[in-house]
C-alpha cells in the first residue's frame, strides 16, 4: 500500500548524534551540550553524517525534510548537498541569529542574513526564512525578515513559546509573549510555522488562528527535553493547522509523533478520537509540505505482510497503522 510520505518540517540533523549521551537536568542544561557538539563539527563531518541521517529519515517514512539551519554558511551547503546524495526532499530553514548562541552561529547583521538568503536561493536551494527565536533576534529584525518573507512568497519558520523563561525573558524585554512579539512585527501569516508553542496562552493561540499560522510539533523531543506538551485540544479547537517534526531527532518515527499528538489531547480531554486519523495523516504529510512551501514530495510504501498489521482487516488499516506500528513497517527505500 502506497501512502504520501511523511514530511519532517523541522529537523536539527547534527543533534541526532546527542542521543543516549548524559542529557542534563533541564533543558537549558541539554542546550549547553548541545551547543558544544555545534561548536565542534567540521563541514565534512556535517555532510558525511547527514547523509546518514537523512537516510534513516528515508528509511523510517519521511521523504521531505525541513533542516532548521545555524551552522554556518558552508554548512548550509554541505546539508543541501547531504540531502541530495541521501535523496530526500530539502528545504533549508536558514536561521538568523543575531545574538545569543555561539559565534558560529550569528550573522553580524539582518542584511548579511539576507545577503546569505538571496545567495542560496541563487544556488538553486530551496530555502525558508528561519529568524531562530525571540532570544536570537531583537524586534527590528523579526521586523526585516518578516517583510523579506511577505515579499518573496517564502516560508517563516521561528521557534516560540518553547520554555517559561523563554517567555519570560520576552516580557522583560518587550512587554510581550513571544508569539504576540511575532505578530506586532509582522511575523505571523499562512507562511508562518511557530515551532513548539508548548506554552503558548489562548490570546497567542488566537493570534495564529486569526493569521493562518501553523504549529510545527515535536512530540518526542518536547518529552525528552522536559519542555511540556501543547494544549493540543485548544489548538484543534482553534482550527489551527499542525505539522511535525523530529527537531532534536532522539526518535525518527513519524507514526510516534502523530500517535503522541492524539495522546495528548486524549489526556487532556479523557474522551478518545479528538483527532481523527484522516487529520493526523494529514497533519503528517499535507500540513508539513505546506508549511515548507513545497507541492511535490515521494509517496512511502507500507507494508501490509508486517507482523504488525497481522489480521487487521483492510477497513481499520489506517487506524492500526496510526496508533498500533512503528516506522517498521515501512518498505525500505533504497540508498540513492
Amino acid at each position: 500500500m502506497r501512502i504520501p510520505g511523511f514530511v519532517n518540517a523541522h529537523c536539527h540533523a547534527f543533534q541526532r548524534a546527542l542521543r543516549g549521551r548524559e542529557a542534563g537536568a533541564d533543558f537549558w542544561a541539554w542546550r549547553d551540550g548541545m551547543i558544544a557538539l555545534a561548536g565542534s563539527l567540521t563541514v565534512e563531518e556535517i555532510r558525511r553524517e547527514y547523509v546518514q541521517v537523512y537516510r534513516e529519515l528515508l528509511t523510517n517514512g519521511y521523504t521531505a525534510v525541513g533542516e532548521f539551519h545555524y551552522l554556518g554558511l558552508d554548512e548550509a551547503r554541505a546539508a543541501a548537498e547531504a540531502a541530495a546524495e541521501a535523496g530526500i526532499t530539502f528545504v533549508l530553514l536558514h536561521a538568523c541569529y543575531l545574538r545569543g548562541g555561539m559565534p558560529r552561529f550569528r550573522q553580524e547583521s539582518v542584511a548579511e542574513y539576507l545577503r546569505q538568503v538571496e545567495m542560496l536561493r541563487g544556488e538553486g536551494i530551496r530555502v525558508g526564512l528561519a529568524p531562530h527565536s525571540v532570544r536570537a533576534c531583537p524586534p527590528e529584525a523579526l521586523r526585516e525578515v518578516g517583510a523579506y518573507a511577505e515579499e518573496h512568497g517564502l516560508p517563516l519558520h521561528v521557534h516560540a513559546d518553547e520554555q517559561p523563561r523563554e517567555i519570560g525573558e520576552c516580557l522583560a524585554e518587550t512587554g510581550l509573549r513571544p508569539i504576540e512579539l511575532l505578530d506586532r512585527e509582522g511575523c505571523l501569516g499562512p507562511r508562518t510555522t511557530v515551532v513548539h508553542a508548548t506554552h503558548a496562552d489562548g490570546r497567542e493561540l488566537d493570534l495564529l488562528a486569526a493569521a493562518g499560522a501553523r504549529i510545527c510539533v515535536c512530540p518526542t523531543t518536547e518529552a525528552n527535553l522536559g519542555d511540556g506538551f501543547l494544549p493540543v485540544a485548544r489548538v484543534c479547537h482553534r482550527s489551527i493547522g499542525m505539522c511535525i517534526g523530529s527537531d532534536s531527532n532522539v526518535r525518527i518515527d513519524p507514526l510516534e509523533e502523530l500517535r503522541e499528538l492524539e495522546g495528548i489531547a486524549r489526556r487532556q480531554t479523557g474522551t478518545r478520537g479528538v483527532i481523527s486519523v484522516d487529520s493526523l495523516l494529514c497533519f503528517g504529510s499535507d500540513e508539513g509540505a505546506a508549511a515548507l512551501g513545497i507541492d511535490e514530495w515521494p509517496e512511502v510504501d507500507v507494508d501490509l505482510t508486517h507482523p504488525q498489521l497481522r489480521g487487521v482487516d483492510e477497513a481499520s488499516v489506517y487506524d492500526a497503522l496510526v496508533f498500533s506500528c512503528s516506522s517498521d513497517v515501512f518498505r525500505k527505500m533504497s540508498a540513492q
